[in-house]
């Protein structure tokens, strides 16, 4: 296959895995359809089946893929960071279609026959890391088990999502995520580390202007006069 046929078969198949991904994220995987999601990625029959046989095969494929969805903010790994990501990670819940809808199917995957806990594990992981390097920098108390509370945390907040989903489209998801810090750290956290850590939602950052036109700019005209 040449390079060109090449590119353009990894651009169908992204295209046809974010129209799998939106349609997933809407209708659920037992309302979506082949034909929706063909309709979606505006592809031929035979370029969606090139990539995908089922539906099934492309739930699957935007399961797997969960994590790849999201860019972890940096910063120094540590409580403040794994506070920083869990607000990161609900943001994308409420703007990134293809991690919301990743989402969605693991909660929805015994419909396709799925019973894989991959994606829970993967995310339990990467806070047991940060709980890790938390109790490098003296952060936790004594009696935290880094590996239990990675996974009661996990668990924790993917019920607190759920049910922001459920209740307010999650509209509410950072402040029910804050309510969460609010008792969860206390049992976790050293007292003398509470006082230095973030624990608010941080503010969205402010979308940036778009660049002026080159070439001359038109003078300005004054604004019409009110009444």
């Amino acid at each position: 296959m040449s390079r060109i046929r090449q590119e353009r078969a990894v651009r169908t198949r992204e295209t046809v895995l974010r129209a799998a991904a939106e349609v997933f994220d809407e209708c659920g995987y037992h309302a979506a359809s082949i034909r929706m999601i063909m309709e979606r990625a505006q592809v031929t029959q035979g370029g969606m089946y090139f990539h995908f046989k089922s539906k099934q095969e492309m739930a699957e494929a935007v399961l797997a893929a969960q994590q790849s969805f999201v860019e972890l903010p940096e910063g120094q790994d540590g409580l403040q960071r794994l506070i920083d990501t869990s607000y990161h990670l609900a943001r994308e819940l409420q703007d990134n279609v293809l991690f919301r809808a990743s989402v969605r199917l693991a909660v929805e995957q015994q419909e396709f026959g799925g019973r894989d806990a991959t994606a829970y594990e993967e995310w339990a992981e990467l806070f047991h890391h940060q709980l890790l390097a938390a109790r490098t920098r003296n952060e936790l108390r004594f009696a935290v088990d880094e590996r239990e509370f990675a996974t009661i945390l996990m668990a924790s907040y993917s019920g607190v999502q759920l049910f922001s989903e459920i209740s307010t489209g999650r509209r509410d998801l950072l402040e029910q995520v804050a309510a969460l810090w609010r008792y969860f750290l206390p049992a976790v956290a050293r007292e003398e580390v509470l006082t230095r850590l973030r624990v608010t939602p941080p503010r969205p950052e402010p979308a940036r202007e778009p660049m002026a036109p080159a070439g001359p700019v038109a003078p300005a005209v004054p604004p019409a006069p009110l009444g």
